[in-house]
């Protein structure tokens, strides 16, 4: 962790793919980012072993930090450090951070259940835009009034 995998073009895959998979070979990583054209988002190939250790590591880390939140203490400590990893939690109010490290240990139980960190990252994405509010008090006075009307789900915008 730490190292950026070396990078090559989506068009390297099919023109020099011996090349391609020995740039992936070399690299200290065992992975390598793959450049798309225009609006596409970049790939990253990676080898079968590295992503199993990779899931393997995440599982671990994951399960022990799961029965950590299990102790008292702990959940006090993690409620008190949570501002290290994540700084926007110092906008939040206190009681409202306790509801952050439920969802966020109730959310990490079920991701790992499924094999599937996309959930997990949503909450924290989630809680983060709720900082950024109580961070601005314009918008959060604007939240909080209660004189307006709810006009329900906003669609989609036109194509």
């Amino acid at each position: 962790m730490g190292a950026a995998p070396p990078e090559v073009n989506f068009s390297d895959l099919s023109n020099k793919p011996v090349e391609t998979v020995r740039k992936l070979q070399r690299s200290p990583t065992r992975s390598l980012r793959i450049h798309r054209r225009g609006d596409e988002e970049d790939l990253v190939l990676t080898t079968a072993s590295r992503a199993a250790q990779v899931n393997e590591a995440m599982s671990a880390t994951t399960k022990l930090f799961l029965a950590l939140m299990e102790q008292p203490q702990v959940v006090t400590l993690v409620t008190e450090i949570l501002p290290v990893a994540f700084p926007w939690v110092r906008f939040l109010p206190k009681e409202v951070v306790q509801e952050f490290v439920i969802d966020l240990v109730g959310t990490l139980k079920a991701a790992e259940s499924l094999d599937n960190p996309a959930p997990l990252a949503q909450v924290i994405t989630e809680w983060r835009h709720t900082a950024e509010v109580y961070a601005d008090p314009e918008v959060l006075a604007v939240l909080l009034r209660r004189d307006g009307e709810d006009f329900g789900p906003v669609p989609e915008p036109p194509a």
